[in-house]
């Protein structure tokens, strides 16, 4: 729906309309802003002109990351440490779509929710008004099938399970620019968790054809491929904001769920999608560690802010995590709590604006299967490797060490003490909100 230039110009005053991407593994510097050897133009284009959030800070992995963000939470409080199927949140939870949806916004996801795979557990049942794309994992680019098994069949729109023909990249597309196009005055938040570049990767030729020579070996250039498909998409979902003359009036934010892998491409977990065989290419450098670990490679995600004539463009050097955003969208939409949401995260919207300090303060984390924990805190970072007596500390000044490499544990006893006592008392609120399945229906709300 292309606004009246009356219509898109009362909207400079409103409350913004939230767009928000998040990659499936894409790795710190497999975008070209981080020196990665395929080419992003949208993707840099919004680096150079908006905001970089050079510390963010996402979980390890998929479905940690989702609960964070939605909720404003760390994922573990929710039981949430791996990638899971089984639903993740309490039927009364109060996510961020139900929020900002009780302040008269409208609310969509298209791409992957990986929150609960059964229809009656989808992103409808918690807040969002429209969804599509996978309700499980990511799936296979072509056939859209999620790994063998009883979520097989996932891919759905208002959690009717469909069948569509169609590249995975261009069909979450495809369904964000049509959403965007058809919206009244009201303002919107449109969630958009891309599968790519998730494996197993097929990209269409055209793409392929567009990778660099530089670039050698059939999963690479699939890889870059996919990179490059994804940064187009980034542009489409622009330029329909720009059609409806509502860019101006949008606060635009892209991340990614975790670090880039290096597995397997052609899982044969997943129905055959005749997908080339080979490693991954995910390019975390200089940083330590991939998707699945705590390290930071793992955790710290490649992030831009756009928001025409409220972020300031620059690079913002603190460190912040993927559960500052619920409080922050909240309180830009004017979201009053209730009650208390226990949030993890903290209102960016004066750092985002004028690069205002944050106070100091801990960042928890939690790795798949419990099997590590890290604490942030100013330039420190600790991670406990296993539990109990088992456990083994490793500590990193990240200012001076960012790459991970030194262990300073023993040279800083009294530091590795306090960090310890305050991952101790972060971690006592874990599993205070864990789903329990025996009424499976939603609160009204």
């Amino acid at each position: 729906m292309i606004l009246p230039a009356s219509a898109a110009d009362d909207k400079t005053a409103a409350r913004p309309n939230i767009v928000f991407i998040l990659a499936d593994d894409l790795g710190w510097a497999d975008v070209a802003f981080h020196d990665g050897n395929a080419p992003t133009p949208h993707l840099d284009r919004l680096a150079r002109e908006g905001l970089e959030l050079g510390q963010h800070y996402v979980a390890p992995v998929c479905s940690p990351t989702r609960t964070g963000f939605l909720t404003g939470r760390c994922w573990s409080r929710f039981g949430v440490t791996s990638p899971q199927n089984t639903r993740a949140l309490p039927w009364d939870t109060v996510t961020l779509p139900r929020a900002l949806k009780s302040t008269g916004y409208a609310t969509c996801l298209t791409g992957k929710w990986h929150l609960g795979s059964q229809s009656a557990e989808g992103p409808n049942h918690f807040g969002f008004d429209h969804s599509y794309g996978s309700l499980a994992g990511g799936v296979s680019p072509w056939n859209h099938r999620y790994k063998k098994g009883p979520y097989s069949e996932t891919w759905h729109r208002n959690e009717k399970l469909i069948e569509e023909s169609g590249h995975v990249t261009d069909l979450i597309t495809a369904e964000a620019v049509h959403w965007i196009e058809t919206r009244d005055s009201a303002p919107f938040f449109l969630y958009v968790p891309f599968t790519a570049v998730h494996l197993p990767l097929k990209e269409p030729e055209e793409w392929v054809s567009r990778v660099p020579d530089t670039i050698q070996g059939d999963v690479p250039r699939h890889y870059a491929a996919s990179i490059m498909h994804l940064d187009d998409a980034v542009g489409q979902i622009l330029d329909a904001l720009d059609r409806t003359r509502q860019r101006h009036n949008t606060l635009f934010v892209f991340t990614s769920d975790n670090g880039g892998s290096t597995a397997e491409n052609n899982d044969l977990k997943y129905p055959d999608d005749h997908c080339p065989n080979g490693k991954l290419t995910g390019n975390n450098k200089p940083l330590r560690g991939q998707k699945g670990d705590i390290y930071e490679g793992g955790v710290r995600a490649p992030t831009i802010v756009s928001w025409p004539g409220r972020a300031k463009p620059g690079v913002f050097h603190q460190p912040v995590q993927i559960t500052d955003w619920m409080p922050t969208f909240c309180s830009i939409a004017g979201y009053q709590p209730q009650r208390d949401l226990k949030w993890d995260g903290v209102d960016l919207t004066a750092a985002l604006e004028t690069h205002s300090p944050l106070p100091t303060r801990p960042l928890y984390a939690v790795a798949p299967g419990w099997r590590a924990r890290s604490l942030r805190l100013g330039d420190w970072k600790l991670i406990v490797q296993g539990r109990d007596a088992a456990q083994r500390s490793e500590l990193y000044n990240l200012a001076a060490d960012p790459s991970e490499s030194k262990n300073l544990a023993e040279q800083e006893p009294a530091r590795l003490e306090q960090l310890l006592e305050k991952l101790e008392a972060a971690s006592k609120s874990d599993s205070d909100a864990v789903a329990k399945d025996s009424d499976p229906r939603e609160s009204k709300h």
